[in-house]
């Protein structure tokens, strides 16, 4: 190789390695405000080619604390405002603000969790739209603390044949004439059920309690009246019942209704009358030395 060709070959080699350096320096654009020597991050290079960006001081908060959410446009729009929605974790709006931009393309505004729409745990979605819905952006936020959206597991539902009806976890069965029954409740303190009826018309009701719930049948009472029109057989009930009537209720072996003062005070008064006109016709009737 002469020297002719050596300085061809190193004028090649330097050319390249110029344009390589060129292009390794056009890839690192200039930071507009850090003056000269300053450098753009990779970040703010990307924030500057996105349309509109947005972001938030954190990822999570609480029910009362306020989120700051910024964000910045590549292109500002002369008299064009950011329009910012919030939607909670169960697709319901919670806010729209429309916000200003500035004039080096950034915008900021504060939200507030404290509100009543903010009240479910959950991820709220922060979504920003710069003119035309095309120009948007949105940001992920979650919130904690409040009310949560999880399932809770109960107690399986009691499914009663048609002609049964439910009280109080325990299916009865029942035939009704005259009224419709729109609700029925065992009570254990009581030994007592209370059947709640529509009546239109004179009608009857049969129930037939098992004797785990109701201890036997000591009284019936109708829209809170002692009813005698009763026909009782074991542990099934039937009752006659007037047109409007409201409420049945009937009452175990073991318990006193609200009333029960009286009847207990009238029972008392009879059994000491009994025993003293029987002492007193024993005595009448001892002979006299």
């Amino acid at each position: 190789m002469n020297v002719h060709t050596s300085y061809i070959l190193i004028a090649i080699l330097a050319a390249v390695g110029a344009m390589s350096i060129s292009s390794a320096f056009a890839l690192q654009p200039a930071c507009p405000d850090c003056g000269a020597d300053g450098e753009m991050t990779v970040q703010e290079s990307l924030i500057k080619e996105v349309p509109v960006s947005v972001w938030t001081d954190s990822l999570t908060y609480d029910h009362e604390t306020a989120i700051r959410v910024d964000g910045q446009v590549a292109n500002i729009r002369a008299g064009t405002p950011i329009t910012l929605t919030v939607t909670s974790p169960t697709n319901n709006i919670v806010t729209i603000a429309q916000i200003s931009v500035d004039t080096d393309g950034t915008f900021s505004t504060i939200l507030s969790t404290a509100g009543n729409l903010w009240k479910y745990d959950g991820v709220y979605t922060i979504r920003v739209q710069y003119g035309n819905e095309a120009v948007s952006n949105k940001v992920l936020v979650e919130l904690t603390g409040g009310i949560s959206l999880e399932p809770t597991i109960s107690e399986p539902t009691l499914r009663c044949g048609v002609s049964e009806l439910s009280a109080t976890g325990s299916c009865v069965p029942f035939s009704i004439s005259g009224a419709t029954i729109t609700g029925a409740l065992f009570s254990s303190e009581t030994n007592s059920l209370t059947v709640k009826i529509s009546s239109f018309d004179d009608g009857t009701l049969t129930v037939d309690p098992s004797s785990n719930a109701i201890r036997g049948i000591f009284m019936i009472l109708v829209d809170g009246q002692e009813w005698d029109d009763v026909d009782i057989n074991g542990n099934e009930v039937t009752v006659m019942f007037p047109a409007g009537t409201e409420e049945i209720e009937i009452i175990g072996t073991f318990a006193i209704p609200e009333f029960g003062t009286i009847t207990a005070l009238i029972l008392a008064v009879a059994i000491i009358s009994i025993i003293a006109v029987s002492a007193k016709t024993r005595l009448s009737v001892m002979p006299k030395f």
